[in-house]
Parts: structure tokens; sequence; C-alpha cells
């Protein structure tokens, strides 16, 4: 059994070694690592180029094109028994591998997600755009519920974990971060149950990188009407 772990990356000079540390502690299971550089204009390239090509499928996107661009990038060159997607940033554990891939080894699940809602460490309130990112999650996940028959707690979470055959079965169009509503409603159109784990979550402000904004998350509820009528 082989995780893909599909990496998108902008501008994590930061964080991106530090996550790659982490995940090369995960040893349950055999890793295949995909790092995808949507044009970053910081020193990442440079790290990802020192990176040994023995341990790592690195690309690079000669333009930036969004989160949903680099996962397509990386979803061509997935050959593991089950995907996952990881934020290059220092937000998401993982730690919480194990939790998202059981469910689809023991055939429970084909696809699991990884709740922030759920988990024990939860976001942190550290200042006012947090607090209307959190109320902008929420109401998002409310509304993919209820346009989707779905009964999540948190949709729009980072944590996304697929068998390979249903992960390579959705044909995914958005470049953007709306790439998350776009694969929770097009699971929703194949009658396919999501379920949910807790995860930690090291939630981080705009100054330390942040990038999803409010424009994104009208953008997301756009993409939710639009592939749920649009099968």
């Amino acid at each position: 059994m082989k995780l893909s772990i599909i990496i998108p990356v902008f501008n994590e000079q930061n964080t991106i070694l530090q996550i790659l540390e982490k995940i090369n502690m995960v040893d349950f299971i055999q890793k295949e690592i995909i790092i995808v550089d949507d044009c970053s204009s910081d020193k990442t390239i440079n790290l990802l180029k020192n990176l040994s090509k023995q341990e790592y499928k690195i690309f690079y996107h000669n333009i930036n094109l969004g989160k949903g661009a680099a996962i397509q990038t990386g979803k061509k060159f997935v050959t593991g028994d089950i995907v996952v997607i990881q934020d290059a940033d220092l937000e998401y554990d993982p730690e919480d591998y194990k939790l998202l891939v059981e469910p689809i080894v023991n055939g429970k699940a084909k696809v699991v997600y990884g709740s922030r809602v759920l988990g024990k460490k939860r976001y942190s309130l550290k200042n006012f755009s947090s607090i209307y990112r959190i109320f902008f999650n929420h109401l998002l996940t409310i509304f993919s519920n209820i346009m989707n028959n779905q009964n999540l707690t948190d949709a729009h979470t980072c944590y996304k974990t697929f068998s390979k055959e249903l992960f390579n079965s959705i044909d995914l169009k958005e470049n953007g971060f709306s790439f998350c509503p776009e694969i929770t409603t097009k699971i929703a159109n194949k009658k396919i149950e999501i379920k949910e784990v807790p995860i930690e979550y090291y939630g981080r402000s705009y100054k330390e990188g942040k990038k999803i904004n409010l424009i994104d998350g009208f953008k997301a509820l756009f993409a939710i009407i639009k592939y749920r009528f649009l099968k």
C-alpha cells in the first residue's frame, strides 16, 4: 500500500522544509511525495532544487495558476493507492495521516476528510480576519451540505484523502481555491459518502502567510452551485 502526497506550494520558504521533515517522519506506510511549485517568487524554488530527486517528485509552474491547478499537475503523476492533499504551511500535521488513511485501507470509505471542527485543537482567534474566516467556512459548509445533501462539519478542509480510483475518476477544472467545493460537489454527484475524522489544526494569520481571502469565499459559493447542476 502506497500513499501519494500532493503538495501545492506557493511562496512557502519559511515552512516547506519543515513540513517535508514532518512528512518524512511518517513511517507506517510507503510514501510518494509530489511537490508542485506554483511559480513562487521567494526562495522556495531554490530550496526545492536542492532536494533529492530520488526522494521527491518536483514540478514547477512557469506562471502562478492557483492551488487547484497545482493539484491537477500533481494528479498526473500519482502512482499510489491512496492520495492525500497536503498544504505546504504548518497548519495541518502529517501525524494525522494514519487517521485519514485507515478507513480507506479497511474498505470503510473511498474518501476521508480531516475535520478541523471535530479536532481537539481547533481554530485560533488571532485577529478579526480569523473570526470572519471561521464564520465564512462554517457558512460555506452549511451551504454545501444543503446543496449536496451531505452532513459535513468541515467541507473546505485541506486534508482530503481519496482512493486512487475515485481521485482519478474526478475531472478537476478549478485552478484556484475553488478546487475544494468542486471536488466535494462532484463526489456528492457520484452519491459517494464522505467520512470525516478529527484532526489537529494550527491556523496562521495573513501576516504569517495565509493566502485565502473573502473573494475566494464567494468563488467557492459559485462553484458549489455550478458543479451541483453541471454534472
